[in-house]
């Protein structure tokens, strides 16, 4: 069972009649779920794919006024309604990513 909404970000806002009609929106076609994967490398990919949609705009900007709390909207990803650049995967960081580990090598 996922855990993923119900709906594709486009139909979380009113997409002008003309404009649906002339286009094909990549979060309307394919798997929904997608749009709120765990796994960072699809989230790039939904990112991608956002990344020529005639609606991204309007898209992010009714995900930041309805405080999204997950998945990739108008082409960036949200979790717990903030937009971040880029999910970390599961678990613990490497260590030697920790930036107290970085400022003591000698």
């Amino acid at each position: 069972m996922s855990s993923a909404p119900a709906f594709a970000p486009s139909e979380a806002f009113a997409i002008p009649e003309e404009l649906a009609d002339e286009c094909t929106l990549p979060c309307r076609t394919g798997d929904p779920d997608l749009w709120f994967a765990e796994s960072p490398s699809m989230l790039q990919q939904a990112k991608q794919l956002c990344a020529g949609c005639p609606v991204r705009e309007a898209c992010l900007a009714g995900a930041i006024e309805r405080q999204e709390p997950w998945g990739v909207w108008g082409g960036e990803i949200f979790d717990r309604g903030v937009v971040v650049s880029r999910k970390r995967g599961r678990g613990r960081p490497p260590k030697s990513s920790s930036p107290a580990r970085q400022g003591t090598a000698a």
